[in-house]
């Protein structure tokens, strides 16, 4: 039998799981639905989500598959440096909580196309509504449903197809009870994930202290530090083989505030969260997201690290290959999960399952939301009921899930299938747009003269210019940027050739910085014949904090410091 296989024990574990979390969301709908109520208070849970809902649906919509499965395959691969996604996003939810989030419960913001409607025109918010329900559906919902199918696969022996449409199903229950449902439910998902994981964790580092003389947690986590010291850096250096997926210094002062200052600001399928609340509780509950935030790695990141050294004292290698013999880091994490105990384990396949489940929900919410305010209600039905509305959402979930499932069938395989990182995959192709859209964003927040068209040019020119940064190098000299990458030996149409090639993070870096060069020149030229754009209203006092965020946000801050001091 595989070793990895759940036993009945397991099964029931799992089964209370989902009962817990199906009876809790079906109370939750019971009590708080109304029939008659608003389309916003469906999508959105307008005025109905505490600070303590809101921080965990956070990061239950964050936290899934490319995280527990993806991370840890990193993690394996290249240590601690990839916590920088999870440790740099806390310091980014201050951020947004202390400057976006002001912006837009003021202007009464309650999705990013109708920011872009507002503060640019109806084209560039079409044009970007249509994107943003591409990208969800087919980079965000397959790769969520394919990697969590492959994970549940792996640990559960059974056909990856079959995982694929029940994690579907049961994600589509969730999701059609709105907002309120999901943030709700959320809570129960974000404490199963973190009990499971931390279980996982705790009996990892318990099996390496066998190796020592002092069997125990304390005992487990030096013995990992002492036999993986290459894998407890956070700023790799420029001849680390992972060099290119996390450049040195570009985590601290370059890309990786483009990646988390939009994913987490100006993102609807995150920032859903806290529009629907006033500006204390969802200040809170984003200030709780990003305490969370510090927990993560230790959840997601350690248990790569752990699969590592076990790895090389001898374990895991018949459950680590993939069908073609190749070690595979994305099956780090379900080969840990083989230590567990009949029970714990079905616990860690249930936190795994949770983690998925939010995601798939948050992401089909989001979708449905742009779709039905954005699209339908603006371009097609503006006279449209809020009943009708409702309904039309419930009916897009469904047809976005299918549509999610089918490209999993389709293509899951051939993009994150054995052997390559899922997590990186994710990250280097959202990349190629990420820089356009926060460029856009953060000078139509904070500059009034930026221009609709301007904003156009960063759309479009945004992607323009990172498919060139990333393929031109095949075929222009670009060493003169020798500080940001590096040249390397490739076989290409049969000759040995030097290529040069630019990390995904610098390149994004390069990008910001030519969309808002291009936006200011633009905008000015556009200013000097008489465009006067759309403004928001936004003034200084829209950035206060209370004492207790203040507080708060200066404790994770200077955390956040000292766990870059002490694994630099």
């Amino acid at each position: 039998m595989n070793q990895q296989t759940l036993s009945s024990g397991d099964y029931v574990v799992f089964a209370i799981y989902f009962i817990i979390v199906a009876g809790y969301g079906l109370w939750v709908y019971k009590r708080k639905h109304n029939a008659d109520a608003t389309s916003k208070d469906y999508f959105l849970a307008e005025g109905s989500l505490t600070w303590w809902a809101i921080g965990a649906s956070l990061i239950a919509s964050n936290i899934s598959a490319e995280q527990f499965i993806g991370t840890s395959g990193s993690a394996f691969k290249m240590g601690l440096a990839i916590s920088t996604y999870e440790w740099m996003a806390a310091i980014t939810l201050i951020i947004v909580a202390v400057f976006f989030i002001p912006v837009y419960l003021r202007n009464k913001i309650f999705t990013m196309p109708q920011f872009l409607h507002e503060r640019y025109n109806s084209t560039v918010a079409m044009i970007m509504a249509i994107f943003w329900l591409l990208l969800y559906i087919v980079v965000n919902l397959m790769s969520i449903l394919y990697l969590g199918a492959l994970a549940i696969s792996n640990i559960a022996d059974i056909n990856i197809n079959a995982c694929i449409i029940l994690l579907a199903v049961f994600a589509v229950v969730i999701t059609l009870g709105g907002m309120k449902v999901i943030g709700y439910t959320d809570v129960i998902q974000v404490a199963v994930l973190v009990l499971g994981g931390l279980v996982a964790v705790y009996l990892a580092l318990n099996k390496l202290s066998e190796y020592t003389n002092t069997p125990g947690l304390v005992s487990g986590l030096n013995y990992l530090h002492d036999q993986a010291k290459d894998h407890f850096h956070m700023i790799l250096k420029k001849d680390n083989d992972n060099y290119m997926d996390l450049p040195g210094l570009s985590v601290l002062i370059g890309g990786m505030w483009i990646v988390n200052l939009n994913y987490w600001g100006c993102n609807q399928y995150i920032t859903q969260r806290a529009l629907g609340a006033n500006l204390k509780t969802a200040r809170g509950g984003i200030l709780f997201a990003a305490v969370l935030k510090l927990l993560m790695p230790v959840i997601v990141v350690l248990p790569g690290i752990a699969a590592y050294v076990l790895h090389e004292k001898g374990m895991f290698h018949k459950e680590m290959l993939s069908s073609s013999g190749v070690l595979d880091p994305n099956k780090a994490y379900p080969s840990l999960l083989s230590l567990l105990p009949s029970g714990l384990k079905g616990l860690s396949f249930a936190a795994l399952t949770a983690a998925i489940v939010a995601s798939l929900a948050g992401k089909a919410n989001s979708i449905a939301t742009i779709f039905t305010l954005d699209i339908y209600k603006k371009a097609i039905n503006p006279e449209a009921t809020d009943k009708k509305l409702v309904n039309l959402g419930k009916m897009s979930v469904i047809v976005a899930m299918a549509l999610g499932v089918l490209l999993s069938f389709v293509i899951g395989e051939k993009l994150m299938g054995e052997g390559k990182q899922g997590f990186q995959y994710i990250q280097e192709y959202t990349g190629f747009v990420s820089p356009g859209i926060f460029a856009m964003f953060i000078l139509g927040f904070f500059w009034k003269k930026a221009t609709s068209n301007a904003a156009l040019f960063a759309t479009i020119g945004g992607f323009i210019f990172s498919c060139f940064f990333k393929l031109c190098p095949r075929f222009i000299d670009l060493s003169f940027l020798s500080p940001y990458g590096f040249s390397k030996l490739a076989l290409q149409d049969d000759k040995v050739t030097k290529l040069y090639e630019i990390p995904f993070l610098d390149r994004m870096g390069f990008v910001f910085v030519l969309c808002v060069i291009g936006m200011y020149i633009i905008s000015k030229i556009e200013n000097a014949r008489g465009v006067v754009p759309n403004g928001l209203v936004v003034d200084t006092s829209m950035f206060k904090t209370s004492r207790a965020f203040t507080a708060g946000a200066l404790i994770v801050t200077g955390i956040v410091v000292a766990l870059y001091s002490i694994f630099w």
